[in-house]
């Protein structure tokens, strides 16, 4: 039992150790991503899948151990993330499944930055993830569906279009479909692959219309009104828009 507290203070707790241990998660997941990145533009070979299989290995464990703290443990599976986690598990585990249920592995860090109040850590710790944590979910959400879709293009069109060799190809094809660009040098094949076309253009051009809100808009400040519940407001705002309330937003003390 001490050693499942202890777990549960690694995940769960606002001591040192555990940011510690959470940013470690985080670390080691950006780590996976840019491996999955690097040697999805290489030939698949013996020394990937050990790599594959070791990270499986520590993911799968990673997700034993907070299910194993969980107060649900079938809610958390059952999850949406959780099962997202399952997929990244199962996708590392399982070398037969291809690289394109493989990059499904880029989701998990979605699920770490909406987990166990990371966010409000950093938040607390780091100015820069305070000031521009909106822009860096916007972002973060944006990457995830680039490479989820560039996976399921790559799985769905390289064995029958001779235009997607490769994930290089088929990324282009996604990030021109999604800026509507369209250059028209690459074109999905069938009914399916013009579905999935409108699918990128509809979802991605809101993702990316969302970061470039967040990004130029005037800066908001996380604060809640304690009579109507707002929780933005004008970093220089003394009364609440919505109901007027006199506000005491706390500062830095900078202009």
């Amino acid at each position: 039992m001490n050693l499942k507290l202890r777990i549960r203070d690694l995940y769960e707790g606002d001591g040192e150790a555990a940011h510690r241990f959470r940013l470690g998660i985080v670390l080691f997941d950006f780590s996976t991503i840019a491996f999955i990145v690097a040697t999805s533009f290489l030939p698949r070979g013996p020394w990937i899948e050990v790599v594959d299989l070791a990270i499986g290995l520590l993911i799968l464990l990673e997700v034993a151990a907070r299910l194993w703290i969980s107060q649900n443990r079938l809610r958390d599976l059952l999850h949406p993330l959780g099962l997202v986690d399952m997929v990244v598990v199962v996708s590392l585990l399982a070398p037969l499944a291809g690289e394109g249920l493989a990059f499904l592995r880029i989701a998990r860090t979605l699920r770490l930055f909406r987990s166990y109040k990371l966010i409000e850590r950093l938040r607390g710790d780091f100015a820069f993830v305070r000031d521009n944590r909106a822009a860096l979910m916007s972002g973060l959400d944006l990457l995830v569906f680039i490479f989820l879709m560039t996976a399921i293009v790559y799985e769905t069109q390289h064995r029958s279009n001779p235009k997607i060799e490769n994930y290089a190809d088929a990324l282009y094809f996604t990030v021109t479909t999604l800026t509507t660009t369209g250059f028209g040098d690459i074109t999905l094949e069938g009914t399916g692959g013009r579905l999935l076309s409108v699918v990128i253009m509809i979802f991605g051009v809101s993702l990316f219309v969302r970061l470039a809100q967040v990004m130029f808009r005037p800066n908001k400040v996380d604060f809640e009104c304690p009579d109507c519940g707002l929780l933005q407001h004008d970093i220089d705002a003394v009364h609440c828009k919505h109901c007027g309330r006199l506000l005491k937003i706390p500062n830095e003390g900078f202009e």
